[in-house]
């Protein structure tokens, strides 16, 4: 039986050592993958308090879960040995970075590679902003503008102004332009109502990070369709994509097992307030929580991280997440590929929980991820 084909990446992060962001550069090559994203953090999300052998057998005695590269150093790195690999981050945003210096970067990347890279751009994650004394307000609204500057970059002949609140340019010049058929693209990290909008309206593609189930995909991305096609963009144009944290075993109950390990109950504790309410439930870290967006790792005490990733259930990670075999996981994919996803980013979060399950998880992904591509059983 054949099903829709699903373009696969996935997600290699920007944590040392390089050697081992190259040697998963090696393996998407191997596997034919279609895509390879870093991150761009300056915190991770597993707080020190909680870095140990507990939560994950990665938690070697002096390794810190807060090192990280620059991601755009990583990128121009690793692009002559991407091959036919599409780049990209996953996400940045504008807060840290000027929205030019941002498209510059970019278009310099595409002289490296042989695709489009991939600019993944969001509204931010206050771990990346608060501590370090940015400012975290109206990030849908600096986001909005930095877009229309990044799409100015891209498609200015001479000098070109902007005004907005947050960016004024006069006469700003970005003769800089990138190989024919390798412009950047950029992939929007949406999920609220102004964002979907801002994808439809900016975006070459479409990039959530949070579970959803493929009713709620298709519909989302229909919101999108509908921005595009009010603003006069061909919506099919926008490539439909989405990372896909995986938790995979050889049966169901040791999946179950995965999911009750506090690696995967700390992935639930991410998820935004609004996921936990359509579970019926409240979030531990309070109402309005919007998961990963407003974790802040270091502001909590070991005691407020048990006590929270405790309360989270293994129901909701059975309901919102991607579990369970190898055709298990191809299954749910599927089922969100058929509501109209057309390329998933996967993050083996299984990896994380034992050096057992990691095996397991690499051993399984040429298999999963040959089928996904491929559409065939």
């Amino acid at each position: 039986m054949v099903h829709r084909r699903v373009a696969v990446g996935i997600s290699a992060g920007t944590q040392p050592p390089m050697r081992q962001i190259r040697a998963m550069v090696g393996a998407a090559r191997t596997l034919r993958l279609d895509s390879l994203w870093v991150v761009d953090h300056f915190l991770g999300f597993i707080p020190q308090v909680l870095w140990d052998k507990e939560m994950s057998w990665l938690a070697k005695p002096g390794s810190r879960p807060h090192a990280y590269f620059d991601y755009q150093v990583v990128l121009g790195h690793l692009a002559r040995r991407a091959g036919s690999l599409q780049i990209g981050v996953g996400v940045t945003e504008p807060i840290r970075r000027h929205p030019v210096l941002i498209a510059q970067s970019f278009m310099t990347l595409a002289h490296l590679t042989r695709k489009p890279p991939i600019l993944g751009i969001g509204s931010g994650e206050r771990e990346n902003v608060t501590p370090y004394g940015l400012d975290f307000s109206y990030s849908v609204s600096r986001l909005e503008e930095a877009l229309e500057v990044i799409r100015l970059c891209f498609d200015s002949d001479g000098p070109f102004d902007y005004e907005g609140r947050f960016f004024d340019l006069h006469g700003a010049v970005m003769d800089l332009k990138p190989p024919p058929g390798r412009v950047p693209e950029i992939w929007v990290a949406a999920h609220g109502p102004r964002m979907l909008e801002l994808t439809g309206r900016f975006g070459d593609g479409w990039y959530p990070t949070f579970p959803m189930q493929p009713g709620e995909f298709a519909e989302k991305l229909a919101t999108i369709h509908a921005a595009a096609t009010k603003v006069g963009r061909d919506p099919q144009r926008i490539v439909a994509g989405m990372q896909v944290f995986v938790m995979v075993a050889s049966t169901r109950a040791e999946a179950r097992v995965l999911l009750r390990s506090k690696a995967a109950r700390f992935v639930g504790l991410l998820a935004s307030d609004e996921i936990w309410q359509k579970a019926g439930l409240s979030h531990p870290l309070g109402e309005g929580f919007k998961g990963m967006i407003d974790f802040v790792p270091e502001s909590y005490s070991r005691e407020e991280l048990d006590d929270a990733i405790a309360a989270v259930p293994v129901e909701l990670l059975e309901e919102s997440g991607i579990w369970g075999t190898p055709a298990d996981v191809i299954r749910k994919i599927r089922a969100l590929g058929d509501a109209g996803l057309q390329h998933a980013v996967l993050v083996p979060a299984s990896a994380l929980v034992s050096r057992a399950s990691a095996r397991f998880t690499l051993k399984s992904l040429p298999g999963l991820t040959r089928r996904l591509r491929t559409g065939r059983d």
